[in-house]
C-alpha cells in the first residue's frame, strides 16, 4: 500500500510542476494541490515563504494555516532567498545539510534548534528567519504606501 501511494504521489507531483496551467476550477483548488498552489511553494517572495507544503491534498495547508493562494498582482519568483553562487549539483543538493552539520559541530548544545527550528534559526537570533523576512517586507510595504499616496495627490 505504501509503494502504491508513493507511486501515485510521484505521478501527481509531476503534473503540478507546470506553468502552463494557471488555475483549476474552484472546487478542485479548494481540496487538491494544483500547479498554482505549488508555484507558491517554490517562490522566494516574502509573502510566499514557507507556504503550501501539500503533496496532493491542499486541505492540510488550509487546516494548519500554511496555505497561501497565488496572487495575480504578485507573480512567483522562483529560487532560494540567498543565491549560492555555484551550479555544482552536489553543493546545490547538500549545502543546507552541510551548513546544519557545521552549526551543530560549533554549538552542539543547540542541536534541537538547528534540526527542528525554522529555516534561518540561530540561538542568538542573528540570522534571518522567514518570519523576519516577512516582517521586514511588511515594514517596507507599509512605508511605501504613504509615498504612493503622496504621488497620487
Amino acid at each position: 500500500m505504501i509503494a502504491i501511494q508513493k507511486g501515485i504521489s510521484l505521478v501527481y507531483q509531476y503534473w503540478i510542476h507546470t506553468e502552463t496551467i494557471r488555475r483549476m476550477p474552484g472546487w478542485f483548488e479548494a481540496v487538491f494541490n494544483t500547479p498554482s498552489h505549488h508555484r507558491v511553494h517554490h517562490a522566494r517572495n516574502p509573502r510566499y515563504l514557507d507556504r503550501n507544503y501539500a503533496g496532493i491534498l491542499i486541505v492540510w495547508d488550509r487546516l494548519f494555516g500554511t496555505f497561501q493562494p497565488e496572487l495575480d498582482e504578485e507573480p512567483c519568483r522562483y529560487g532560494i532567498v540567498k543565491n549560492l553562487g555555484t551550479f555544482n549539483i552536489v553543493r546545490v543538493a547538500f549545502h543546507e545539510w552541510i551548513g546544519m552539520a557545521q552549526d551543530i559541530a560549533r554549538q552542539p548544545r543547540h542541536i534541537l534548534g538547528w534540526v527542528f527550528g525554522p529555516p534561518g534559526w540561530s540561538p542568538d537570533g542573528s540570522r534571518d528567519t522567514s518570519a523576519k523576512l516577512k516582517a521586514d517586507w511588511e515594514a517596507r510595504r507599509a512605508a511605501a504606501a504613504p509615498a504612493k499616496l503622496d504621488e497620487a495627490a
